[in-house]
């Protein structure tokens, strides 16, 4: 007759696979949110000619980019967003991010301040006054 034994024949090891998963996923979601931020600068807009200004420093401040089309359209994060919804947007993301954010303003060299005016009010009503304006360098200096 056989007695069993109850003595344990293979070594106690961890299991990988939850931990494999987890840095798939989190690699999965920085390429698709970086891969949405690049998109987002990158959209075509004739941006204006800057006569002086500053290059932009490599900065870790969260950034929001407001794009002004030539039809006079605002775009947040590539959605159609209206005036009056660009104050909520703003405040979403003070929210999200604290209060010390950075407001971009990509806008087409033909539009009127007018259009771009609105942008700025809601950033004042915000206290964010960390405001760039996107622009092509001076190919003249």
């Amino acid at each position: 007759m056989h007695i069993p034994s109850y003595a344990r024949s293979k070594e106690v090891g961890f299991n990988m696979t939850p931990m494999i998963d987890v840095v798939f996923l989190l690699i999965i979601f920085f390429l698709v949110s970086s891969h949405l931020a690049k998109q987002e600068s990158q959209m075509e807009i004739d941006l204006p000619n800057a006569e002086s200004g500053l290059e932009s420093e490599v900065s870790t401040t969260p950034r929001i980019v407001i794009n002004v089309t030539s039809s006079g359209q605002l775009l947040i994060s590539g959605r159609r967003v209206s005036e009056f919804e660009v104050e909520d947007r703003l405040v979403e993301h003070v929210q999200n991010n604290g209060p010390n954010v950075e407001v971009r303003i990509r806008s087409d060299r033909q539009i009127p301040f007018a259009q771009v005016r609105p942008v700025m009010l809601a950033c004042a009503k915000m206290g964010i006054w960390n405001v760039a304006f996107s622009v092509y360098p001076n190919e003249g200096r």
